[in-house]
């Protein structure tokens, strides 16, 4: 079964989910469209210079000629260099804030977007109006930014990125400081969208910490890695364990095992959420192959663990491959007493699509 496209709020969230899984993982496909712009200039190794050589060499294409071939530059690069792979959500960011120069309407920047590397651009979008609006324009305004954004009443893509990339807009006008952002989050009307604004945050801060803006997140805690969602309102911690795992792996230098032992003393429910997590990045280490994604789950150490991550796993897989072909896969390795939970699974993403 190919699937043709994404719906629900199930759909969404995978997106969300994808991106931060990409900290650790790539997910991204690479086009073979080739733009028709100058060669990418040899950017420092360094991060944050390497961010500032980027910056000026993609907003100019931007200005100059437009989002795609910013894009098709991307994209080109990327399928040749390693330090481009590692930085490409952040350079998403970059190209998405050049638009918000170029286009005063933030719905026509929006209609120029493109969803590689995590959705980034749309998170660039937001902070460029923010740096254009100021934090107290900017929150006076919240409810109204995404209105003319297709999609509110049924919580279209489109709309989830902004009320998400409201969550990066926030971080950034608040100068990367994490209780402030949230704190303005709750001035969005709607469950969803206050959900979708922190889990911007929250994504935001994982970015910060050394491959955006080159500088590192004061709350981010190696010695704690699952940070600040322990320290986080009980409201907040869905959205903060949907991603923090990321952190966590690289903390612990790649230990599943140990992170497995994290998040169970994380407790119900949020312990859950947290195991799901881990099997996204299960997937995602393992490049959605069976087998490395199958050992990784299988480092769990009960039946709650070992279900759970396959649980995250088998979503990505369904969002990576856009197809259930290789769930289905996936299901059929796992222990059996976990296999029809893992189909179960698979269904139920496959029919928000």
């Amino acid at each position: 079964m190919k699937l043709r496209g994404r719906k629900g709020i199930l759909g969404i969230v995978l997106l969300v989910l994808v991106a931060a899984a990409g900290l650790v993982g790539s997910h991204m496909l690479v086009t073979s469209r080739k733009p028709t712009v100058s060669a990418a200039p040899a950017c420092p190794k360094d991060h944050e210079r390497a961010l500032a050589c980027y910056e000026q060499y993609y907003g100019s294409i931007v200005a100059q000629q437009g989002v795609p071939e910013a894009f098709a530059a991307l994209k080109q690069q990327y399928g040749r260099d390693p330090d481009v792979q590692h930085l490409c959500h952040a350079l998403t960011h970059v190209i998405g804030q050049a638009a918000a120069r170029k286009y005063s309407d933030l719905p026509e920047a929006f209609q120029h977007g493109d969803n590689f590397c995590g959705s980034g651009y749309y998170h660039g979008v937001l902070q460029g109006r923010s740096f254009q609006m100021g934090r107290e324009r900017l929150l006076s305004d919240l409810n109204s930014i995404c209105a003319g954004i297709p999609g509110k009443e049924r919580k279209s893509l489109e709309y989830y990125n902004c009320v998400h990339g409201l969550g990066h807009a926030v971080m950034a006008i608040t100068g990367d400081d994490l209780f402030d952002a949230l704190h303005d989050c709750d001035g969005l009307t709607g469950s969803m969208e206050g959900n979708a604004c922190a889990s911007g945050v929250f994504m935001e801060n994982l970015i910060v910490d050394g491959a955006h803006g080159g500088h590192y997140s004061k709350y981010l805690k190696p010695s704690e890695p699952l940070y600040p969602c322990t320290a986080v309102d009980t409201k907040y911690k869905p959205a903060c364990f949907d991603l923090q795992t990321s952190y966590a792996l690289g903390a612990v230098q790649g230990d599943f095992a140990k992170v497995f032992g994290l998040c169970a003393a994380a407790g119900v429910p949020f312990r859950l959420t947290c195991y799901q997590s881990l099997g996204r990045d299960a997937a995602a280490t393992s490049l959605n192959q069976v087998p490395g994604t199958v050992a990784r789950c299988a480092l769990g150490t009960d039946r709650e663990q070992r279900a759970n991550c396959i649980r995250g796993a088998v979503l990505d897989f369904v969002y990576y491959y856009h197809s259930d072909a290789q769930a289905k896969q996936l299901c059929a390795a796992v222990d059996p007493a976990l296999q029809a939970d893992c189909r179960s699974t698979t269904a139920k993403a496959v029919g928000l699509f």
